[in-house]
């Protein structure tokens, strides 16, 4: 292989349609194209089945054969930059997006997204739960100027699609049919596996205000009228998805040893 360069054996080999690098020998020095082509089937078939085990919903919507094709189109447009699978298929959502053949599944890029999204929130570090009881009796302007911290494993997304709805009657027994209706979700990894929720109104915005390092108060501000702040901080306590809280200079200093009776 030394004849051949490193890039046109790569381009080759993640694109079919492509002849055998000229100049590539096999152990014996002889023209190496038929172990070439198997090598070359073997890559593309455990990248599409990478990117079928990532997207499982996307390759259901679409079925065996329009993934397959897909997957080889995305093999070529976007190869992977990363020998770590867990990273492959990062830019599958926007590749979805720019397909003008997919026009009557809008959907399905904001699909891939929220299937990303749950990838990234498994794959994301942990962090300790905050202790509901440093909530508790704190002064409405103190808890106003506080900053709340989000866990590392909490994603947003939000879609003009049912995105969650479509989701769950894909992947999901008994799942009703989806609503024509946008959608904000909030994935969340409680334990070992992530959660989707779909949030109700103001969340999403009170929750990004949070992920912006905004105050309390300023968060509560963009949810808006009508927001349901005790259901949405249940939700947070319970799944973990709150790891922190800064009082700022409200926040009581430790004890020195000195301090103690």
């Amino acid at each position: 292989m030394t004849a051949v360069s490193q890039s046109a054996f790569r381009a080759a080999l993640l694109d079919a349609s492509r002849d055998v690098p000229d100049g590539l020998r096999d152990g014996q020095g002889q023209p190496a194209g038929r172990r070439y082509a198997v090598y070359r089937n073997n890559v593309a078939v455990s990248l599409r089945e990478a990117l079928e085990t990532g997207f499982p919903a996307v390759a259901k919507l679409l079925g065996a054969e329009n993934f397959a094709h897909l997957a080889g189109a995305y093999l070529r447009a976007d190869p992977p930059g990363s020998p770590v699978m867990m990273h492959y298929g990062a830019g599958f959502p926007a590749f979805l997006a720019a397909q003008e053949a997919l026009g009557k599944l809008g959907y399905l890029a904001d699909v891939a997204r929220l299937e990303l999204a749950m990838r990234r929130a498994y794959h994301a570090g942990d962090a300790p739960r905050l202790d509901p009881a440093r909530l508790q009796g704190l002064d409405e302007a103190v808890l106003l100027a506080a900053r709340l911290t989000l866990a590392p494993h909490v994603v947003l997304l939000r879609s003009p699609w049912p995105v969650l709805s479509v989701w769950r009657y894909t992947t999901l027994a008994d799942q009703p049919k989806p609503q024509a209706r946008a959608e904000d979700v909030m994935i969340v990894r409680p334990e070992y596996d992530p959660e989707p929720h779909l949030l109700p109104p103001g969340a999403f915005a009170f929750l990004s205000a949070l992920q912006a390092d905004e105050s309390f108060g300023d968060a509560l501000e963009a949810a808006g009228d009508g927001f349901d702040l005790p259901a949405l901080l249940g939700l947070l306590l319970q799944t973990g998805a709150l790891c922190d809280i800064d009082l700022g200079d409200a926040e009581p200093a430790p004890h020195s040893p000195e301090d103690r009776p």
